[in-house]
């Protein structure tokens, strides 16, 4: 009975549900205006026909449009309306429009130096053109006075961050996907709000449908009377409307222009294996200090002149002086936006695999890829690429692991090694590759964080931190599994059919 009423109580269970009945009401509407009158069938059908030979031809990852299409000639009657509320990825206008004013706001701010790229040119030049695609296409630059630090475990991200929030006298901004009451958290707020006390500018802002079952749903409010400035990015409504599937999946913290985070961890308990959810919970971050901190400021200033409606924001106020740091390689944090209509993130995995010399290997909690991302990966393999794979073993969706096993079989056949991290869950996102490039971010291999959310990450060039992920990606494959083609074909019937199903839709999940 507890839990039925605690199902009840769910907000995101009511706003499925709210959801559920706004779709068979239209359903139903439309069905029985076809009993009524046999035309509105056959102009249903023919703009479901349309839609099939709109995505055909429209540009996009073909296995998304595969999916579609056979959606729509399964169910033809309700299929072309489908694709018109749910299918074309399209950010509504208002959105673009609002973000993009935002964006273009800071664009005069954030300069690169040419004489640091060209300083990569003379170095490497495959460096070059990664750091310049990112640099033309995200307008986030190249920095070179930034040291970064490498965390392997929640843990250590915690202990960190404990310690230089602490030392903020300024400002600090807090954006974050998921946000949990517990040591982590309940230990990040109580500092928070000594710092309010001694006057340093403490903004936090959350993802409405990532913190939907671990906050409650005013929280907002009890943030703004500790003195936090506050805002909720993207509410959930009970709304047909693409905007939700839009969700702020970033991991950022700036304290005063001087130090940043980002990566795969959250603010909540399971982060740092206080709570055990999915066995152990392995995870990563970077810690920056130095000039490359001001993208991230710009970053999250962005984000919350656009929710806040905020215009004419004081950008500058917020550039203090940053302090003098060694030298450590080249570094460019960047953001990937559904609104702008490129996929900064897919490209930067794929630069990166295509790149690869001697070896690439990469930790991801999903691997939910396309025909394209399969096709680099076993391409490197087989052009004598070492690539390999990290996965989970202890999976937080079943259905989404699932998928990622469908990919194994194909990619293992090239020749790339995959590996399930046997005491439990992989949710770092990050990749290195030939002791020289790589990235640590927030950005899984799926079809959500490359098209629909907002993501951020940090792409690198001969720092020590690509060191110390390699030398944790070897150490952490002693406690993997190695899958073999034989443990995909000794897998029962039944599931490597639901697996072959769910990977043919996973572009619509």
């Amino acid at each position: 009975m507890k839990r039925i009423l605690s199902l009840l109580s769910n907000r995101l269970f009511m706003v499925a549900i709210l959801i559920l009945f706004q779709l068979i009401f239209m359903m139903t509407v439309l069905y029985r205006l076809g009993e009524i009158d046999r035309n509105v069938n056959f102009v249903l059908l023919v703009l479901s026909y349309i839609m099939v030979i709109y995505v055909i031809n429209k540009q996009g990852n073909p296995s998304f449009k595969l999916a579609w299409c056979i959606l729509i000639l399964i169910v033809p009657i309700f299929g072309g309306i489908f694709y018109l509320l749910f299918g074309d990825k399209k950010v509504p206008k208002a959105l673009q429009k609002n973000m993009l004013a935002s964006i273009q706001e800071s664009l005069p701010l954030i300069n690169q130096e040419d004489e640091i790229l060209d300083d990569v040119e003379k170095l490497n030049y495959s460096a070059y053109k990664q750091f310049s695609y990112v640099w033309k296409n995200t307008y986030f630059p190249v920095y070179r006075n930034t040291a970064v630090d490498y965390f392997k475990i929640g843990e250590e991200k915690f202990a960190a961050m404990v310690s230089e929030l602490k030392r903020a006298k300024h400002f600090i901004f807090l954006e974050y996907f998921i946000v949990e009451e517990g040591l982590f958290w309940n230990t990040i707020l109580d500092i928070l709000e000594t710092k309010v006390k001694e006057g340093v500018l403490v903004r936090m802002m959350y993802d409405d449908a990532g913190c939907v079952s671990t906050l409650p749903a005013h929280y907002k409010k009890t943030l703004e009377e500790k003195g936090i400035e506050c805002a909720v990015f993207n509410p959930l409504k009970a709304q047909l409307v693409v905007q939700m599937n839009n969700r702020d999946h970033r991991k950022i913290c700036v304290i005063d222009n001087q130090v940043g985070f980002v990566g795969g961890i959250n603010l909540a308990d399971e982060y740092i294996n206080k709570v055990v959810r999915f066995g152990h919970w392995k995870d990563t971050a970077v810690m920056l200090k130095g000039e490359a901190v001001w993208s991230l400021t710009i970053m999250f200033l962005q984000f919350w002149s656009y929710v806040k409606k905020i215009k004419n924001t004081d950008y500058l106020e917020f550039k203090l002086n940053t302090d003098v740091v060694n030298h450590d390689g080249y570094v460019q944090p960047f953001s990937d936006s559904p609104t702008d209509h490129e996929e900064a993130g897919l490209n930067v995995h794929m630069n990166l695999i295509n790149n690869a010399r001697k070896y690439i290997y990469i930790e991801t909690p999903y691997l939910v890829i396309g025909y394209e991302m399969q096709k680099a990966l076993s391409l490197a393999a087989k052009s004598g690429v070492d690539v390999r794979i990290m996965t989970p073993h202890v999976p937080d969706k079943w259905y989404v692991h699932l998928v990622s096993q469908a990919n194994y079989l194909p990619l293992i056949r090239e020749g790339v090694k995959i590996y399930e991290y046997t005491p439990g869950f992989v949710h770092s996102k990050t990749m290195v590759s030939d002791d020289m490039m790589g990235i640590c971010g927030t950005i899984n291999m799926d079809y959500r964080s490359y098209y629909l959310h907002y993501e951020c990450g940090v792409l690198m060039y001969n720092t020590k931190a690509l060191l110390d992920m390699k030398r944790d990606f070897l150490q952490t494959l002693e406690e993997c599994t190695e899958i073999t083609i034989e443990d995909c074909k000794n897998e029962i019937l039944i599931k490597r059919i639901l697996r072959s199903v769910l990977n043919f839709f996973a572009p619509l999940m």
